[in-house]
């Protein structure tokens, strides 16, 4: 039952993925989560994620953001990074991921979702069918509903990395 949350990839920082390593297995577009998965919430873009989405742009990828937050916010991050989004996405709806594989040009078996949300992010991107990597936060600090999200999002980790290992110990 759980299952529908595990992200396909679980990463301590989206500035530790390997995306050249993802790119070399065909995927060729990434949907990104803004707020606490690239940079603090309500923050600018910083020059981390000026320099990632440089990089990614210079691999090959195409990329969009896909936020539920309001477009004032969006457009100020998506600018910086010059990147296409789509703002009240309305996520874990799967819609505006399909809405964004289609605006990029790719698919679900061609695109990776990154976000530090398990019942919005993840669990959008994997009703999708793209493959998605969860991040840790960035920063502890959150607007009230989402800090309650948290701890119901720790039972479902606990139970990810568990099946991780027993997976790693059968092979």
């Amino acid at each position: 039952m759980l299952e529908r949350f595990y992200p396909t990839q679980y990463s301590d920082s989206v500035y530790e993925v390997d995306f050249e390593g993802l790119y070399g297995r065909g995927f060729r577009g990434i949907i990104f989560d803004i707020d606490n998965t690239l940079v603090p919430h309500g923050m600018p873009a910083d020059e981390r994620a000026l320099a990632l989405f440089k990089r990614l742009k210079k691999t090959g990828y195409s990329v969009t953001v896909l936020s539920n937050n309001k477009e004032p916010r969006v457009k100020m991050f998506c600018d910086a990074v010059d990147a296409p989004y789509i703002f009240k996405a309305g996520k874990p709806n799967p819609k505006n991921y399909r809405k964004a594989c289609l605006a990029m040009g790719t698919d679900a078996d061609s695109t990776l979702f990154v976000g530090d949300q398990i019942f919005t992010d993840i669990w959008g991107a994997n009703r999708a069918g793209l493959y998605s990597v969860l991040v840790k936060p960035i920063h502890p600090k959150e607007e009230i509903q989402i800090v309650l999200k948290r701890y119901p999002e720790k039972l479902v980790l606990f139970f990810y990395k568990r099946a991780c290992k027993r997976r790693s110990r059968n092979v």
